[in-house]
């Protein structure tokens, strides 16, 4: 893969749509155009558990923010790019939907809490359907 190729990026749980600006030893450098998975909340160490020292509000890459990338993570994409805002307002829906679909689960329901400060920080309040 080169500088300028637009891939898919795995990075922690999120997945993304992005353009490669860097190829590194172990990482390509990955701007960020738009927002496939949401990134699950929670300790990236201790999936699903709810007893975790500290449970993160994870947010999504920003728009054009640039991350490194394992190597291993990246994947060609040759579909249209979709639009950020959107994409991002979609994962989020996606993300809680199934966090909705458990509501016994005491993972699901702090991961809603999580989420809901990540959404008034993305200031997307009104375009998420609740």
């Amino acid at each position: 893969m080169q500088v300028g190729q637009i891939v898919t990026a795995f990075n922690k749980t999120g997945k993304y749509i992005g353009e490669i600006t860097a190829v590194n030893e172990d990482t390509y450098t990955v701007r960020c155009l738009a927002v496939l998975i949401h990134p699950r909340q929670g300790d990236l160490h201790h999936p699903n558990e709810v007893d975790v020292p500290f449970f993160h509000e994870r947010k999504a890459l920003a728009y054009r923010e640039q991350a490194n990338i394992p190597l291993k993570m990246v994947r060609p994409y040759e579909d249209d790019i979709l639009d950020y805002r959107e994409s991002l307002i979609s994962a989020v829906q996606k993300l809680r939907n199934q966090l909705e679909a458990k509501p016994d689960d005491p993972y699901s329901v702090k991961s809603l809490q999580a989420l809901e400060g990540v959404i008034k920080e993305y200031e997307l309040m009104y375009s998420i359907q609740f």
